[in-house]
């Protein structure tokens, strides 16, 4: 059976799926601590980038758009985000991130010490080219038709 190198493709899938397992979990944990469900911290992650339609926080989150509601429902109970209508169509609803929303994402990231003390290991260096290397990897491009 041959070796494989670290710069194997299926290697490098199996390190990035080791990697996330481990980013996941040490987020679920920190999303627990604030007394949310993983899918709750990602909601409010998402935000963080921008107001979204309940659509797209649907596609993003990969879930169900009535799973999307609840746990929208269950944010904007709890003051962490709000509903407003969309400025370019008034039939669609934004969720917006309140400033406690913003607090929370705070104190998730805040709380997620493996996560944190790992990339603290690199210097700034080294962050930045992890930050290029993830930015060119996963950045949805437009596929070429054929």
């Amino acid at each position: 059976m041959p070796e494989t190198s670290r710069t194997d493709t299926g290697r490098l899938m199996e390190m990035l799926s080791v990697s996330l397992g481990a980013y996941y979990g040490d987020f679920t944990a920190a999303s627990a601590r604030e007394n949310l469900t993983a899918s709750q911290g990602k909601t409010l992650s998402v935000l963080r980038r921008g107001p979204a339609a309940m659509r797209v926080l649907a596609e993003l989150l990969a879930c169900d758009a009535s799973n999307m509601t609840g746990i929208v429902d269950r944010l904007e109970k709890r003051g962490l985000v709000r509903r407003e209508p969309s400025p370019g169509d008034r039939r669609v609803k934004n969720v917006v991130l309140t400033a406690e929303g913003e607090h929370a994402v705070d104190r998730i990231r805040a709380n997620m010490r493996t996560t944190r003390e790992g990339l603290e290991t690199l210097d700034e260096q080294e962050r930045a080219t992890l930050h290029d290397l993830l930015d060119r990897v996963f950045t949805t491009r437009p596929t070429a038709s054929r």
